[in-house]
């Protein structure tokens, strides 16, 4: 692979460490923050969930990525409580959530968390939620303490606009993308399968600290297209010449991930048809960060993606989402392809959203995606990743 920049000093000291820590003054931020959302929603304790390595809340309280399972109890004033599944993950944990007594959860960390609650007096309707708890969770917290408020989009609203702490991992999170992107550019050959590409992604970023969040890749003849968008699953197909092979990567350090979309074009030059279409997904993505501002409502952009339309094209994919820590609002969609009602709420400064144009033909067999993550100013965007944009040939 091509080398790719080095991080500057600043961010170079932050993945060099043995384990990588937010600050005392960032994690305090974040603990005023959800207790001002109890003060608000009448709760006096906050339970947050993770199972599965989904549940941001657990890593973005206590610096623990969630494994298989984890819970914690959060109460103002008092050191949190955090259960971990399985037994041999909780040494770990202990390292990883110092300000948190850590404890195995034994054969029910629900009932455990239970417990906690109820040495710490929790009174019935005075109990929140956030993370993604399932049934049996839920209904044993709601036999106990009555009705559990669920305080998940109050959670995703402190999640919206970054500190400049989280910028900063997002900014290594881009870098790693960035790194993913460069070695699916430079390893791309004839013959190889799509399973193949993504081993060459993947092996652009793990050595310097990534890990996997996605690398969607979709390869497909470009005079006889037959796949619009990248695919969430890898197939066993060659890269022959004149295909395109378009990916969208997500790697992240920690749980902070950069997002990258581009388009190659493989021996052939384009033919009319993809000039045209990259040429929209391009014109898309100047016009709508050419408007995206704090105080831009989202409204301006979606009309600002109408050249897709103009040129006589449509979109599978989101044109755009709010990201870094979840997948989140506002969500929007073109005039031809709106993804719901378009929220009234401007953006502020410190969001991170990713535009990311998948330009397609009407009837769905041809496409393309460019994009990537950019943070948004009080004047307009900036950008995070610095993988070239285009539609290159290799």
């Amino acid at each position: 692979m091509t080398e790719w920049p080095p991080l500057p000093p600043r961010l170079k000291r932050i993945v060099e460490a043995e384990y990588p820590r937010f600050s005392a003054a960032e994690m305090a931020r974040r603990r005023g923050a959800i207790e001002t959302v109890l003060a608000e929603a009448d709760c006096d304790h906050l339970v947050f969930y993770g199972a599965n390595r989904a549940g941001s809340a657990v890593q973005w309280f206590t610096q623990w990525p969630v494994t298989t399972e984890a819970i914690g109890v959060l109460t103002p004033g008092v050191r949190d409580a955090l259960f971990v599944q399985w037994i041999n993950h909780a040494p770990l944990a202990k390292r990883l959530a110092t300000e948190a007594d850590v404890a195995w959860g034994g054969e029910s960390s629900i009932r455990a968390a239970i417990a906690v609650l109820e040495t710490r007096g929790a009174r019935e309707n005075r109990v929140g939620v956030i993370g993604p708890m399932g049934f049996v969770q839920h209904a044993a917290l709601a036999a106990r303490f009555g009705k559990i408020a669920d305080l998940n989009r109050a959670y995703v609203r402190l999640r919206r606009v970054k500190s400049q702490e989280e910028i900063d991992w997002l900014r290594i999170g881009a870098w790693l993308s960035d790194r993913g992107m460069a070695g699916l550019r430079d390893g791309l050959a004839v013959g190889l399968t799509e399973r193949a590409l993504g081993d060459l992604i993947e092996r652009a970023y793990t050595r310097e600290g990534g890990s996997n969040v996605i690398h969607f890749i979709g390869a497909t003849s470009m005079r006889d297209p037959q796949l619009p968008v990248p695919a969430q699953f890898p197939s066993t197909r060659r890269v022959a010449n004149g295909d395109i092979v378009f990916a969208e990567i997500s790697a992240a350090f920690w749980d902070h991930s950069g997002q990258v979309l581009r388009s190659f074009a493989v021996g052939d030059e384009p033919p009319p048809l993809y000039r045209a279409l990259h040429a929209a997904a391009d014109a898309a993505f100047d016009a709508v960060a050419a408007v995206l501002k704090h105080g831009a409502p989202p409204a301006q952009l979606v009309e600002a993606s109408a050249v897709i339309e103009d040129a006589g094209f449509t979109i599978i994919d989101d044109l755009l989402h709010g990201y870094g820590g979840g997948y989140f609002p506002p969500i929007l969609g073109s005039k031809s392809r709106p993804a719901g009602p378009i929220p009234a709420e401007p953006f502020e400064a410190g969001m991170t959203v990713v535009v990311q144009p998948n330009v397609v033909t009407r009837d769905g067999k041809a496409g393309v995606q460019t994009g990537e993550l950019l943070l948004i100013t009080d004047t307009g965007v900036e950008r995070l990743h610095a993988f070239p944009r285009g539609f290159a040939r290799v």
